[in-house]
């Protein structure tokens, strides 16, 4: 095994990174989370558990990878040697690769609606367009493998050729696609009843469900307990600054989502479509907009759709290449592979497991595990199970497992982020589990 690479720059570690918690679900769930928890005053509360929960545990992955300068197998078994704790590290490999899996499959779903809105545009019925699509054979497969076929390129690349330069390149384009079309979004007539539904809180419609959907979202979005920011971490220079990457990490991330937020509620109002259209919102609700928006401005609506969906499709593929790393990482590093078998094994694996949740929606639907579909499934079980025992893992194997003084080097010495990491944090996470659970 050659030597280990590094990102070239702080600046590069965070775009990285960024571009690891940049995705669909800044554009995808944001905005009908919002939606359906009553706008502005939801987003309030999703900073609160961002800056009180959610940014110590990044803290965590990020504290581990940077000091350890390993990927999660490794790094257990450096900060709790002569542990069983490290064969519990291999739920957090597990778990991207089965999130890649079905991801990929919407990343597939995302070059459909780009090649459409590139060459045909939308008409009808799209939410019986996307049922077409979703329930199909081959075309979602195609989508699909190209989708995955991609961000394999762009890993095996390697970490400054592949994964550095294609996030450098991408998330300056991903922030002008979606400033766009947000600017645009703006000038629709009744897009102001949007822009107030956004900034104006209303905290009569506030719920113990909407504390426990912004700590959820804010999680979610910020990729935690999946290992990927603790790999991206361990790319990282030991002079880099580790909480100047974390809160310009964070801070991007909320950026983002807001500016999705404004290319996607105002067009929604002045459609005159409910908010809370829920998960159907991109696939199925919006392209009925640039249908209205076609009979007006044929041109203006193609170029907007286009520049929507390839928005989405960037987006994924930023998060997708996250969590392929992780898996290949561990191959590398563990098990000396080459980069390239390495690759060619975790495209395999996930290919097979991808395959199985875009069949699920036709061939395979009558397929039903604890009453979902193989999709919602493994949607549900990484989200809901893996993703909180690897944040409540990461946050013990961080908070005290870890050695304190060198833990609080990590962190500047700053005494009150070691608090949240062992007490605050865990007990958001749990919260996020019971809800989940019995909610």
């Amino acid at each position: 095994m050659g030597k280990r690479e590094n990102f070239t720059s702080q600046r590069a570690a965070i775009l990285a990174m960024a571009g690891s918690a940049i995705g669909l679900g800044n554009i995808w769930r944001f905005p009908y989370i919002v939606g359906q928890n009553g706008g502005a005053a939801f987003i309030l509360i999703y900073i609160i558990c961002g800056l009180l929960i959610s940014l110590p545990i990044f803290l965590c992955e990020s504290v581990l990878g940077r000091s350890t300068q390993s990927s999660t197998f490794g790094a257990v078994e450096k900060v709790a040697p002569d542990s069983p704790l490290k064969w519990m590290s291999l739920i957090t490999v597990i778990t991207p690769l089965i999130i890649l899996s079905f991801y990929s499959v919407v990343g597939g779903w995302s070059i459909d609606y780009f090649v459409q809105s590139l060459f045909n545009g939308f008409e009808g019925n799209t939410a019986d367009t996307f049922a077409t699509l979703s329930s199909a054979v081959w075309k979602p497969l195609l989508t699909f493998t190209i989708f995955l076929g991609i961000t394999a390129l762009i890993v095996i690349a390697g970490v400054k050729s592949g994964i550095e330069r294609f996030n450098n390149i991408s998330m300056p384009v991903l922030f002008i696609l979606i400033l766009v079309v947000a600017l645009y979004s703006l000038t629709l007539p009744g897009s102001e009843a949007g822009v107030e539904y956004l900034l104006k809180p209303d905290f009569s419609k506030v719920t113990p469900e909407t504390v426990a959907d912004a700590l959820g979202q804010s999680f979610f979005s910020l990729s935690l307990g999946v290992g990927t920011i603790l790999t991206y971490s361990s790319y990282m220079k030991r002079d880099s600054k580790l909480i100047a990457s974390s809160l310009g990490t964070a801070g991007f991330d909320f950026l983002f989502a807001m500016i999705a937020g404004f290319a996607i509620m105002p067009a929604v109002f002045a459609a005159g479509i409910e908010p809370g259209a829920g998960p159907g919102l991109i696939f199925e609700t919006l392209p009925s907009i640039f249908v209205q928006m076609g009979a007006i401005s044929p041109i203006l609506s193609r170029i907007v759709s286009v520049l929507f969906f390839l928005t989405i499709v960037v987006a994924a593929l930023t998060s997708s290449i996250s969590m392929f790393e992780v898996g290949v990482a561990y191959l590398v590093e563990q098990k000396h592979l080459s980069r390239r078998a390495s690759v060619a094994l975790i495209f395999a694996g996930t290919w097979m497991v991808g395959a199985l949740c875009s069949l699920s929606f036709g061939p395979l639907s009558n397929i039903r595990l604890f009453g979902d579909n193989i999709f919602g499934f493994f949607d549900s079980l990484t989200a809901n199970f893996l993703m909180m025992f690897g944040s409540l893992f990461f946050t013990y194997l961080a908070g005290w497992k870890m050695d304190r003084s060198k833990l609080l080097a990590e962190l500047g010495g700053k005494r009150v982020i070691l608090f949240f990491i062992k007490y605050i944090a865990p007990v958001g996470i749990l919260v996020i589990f019971f809800t989940n659970l019995f909610v």
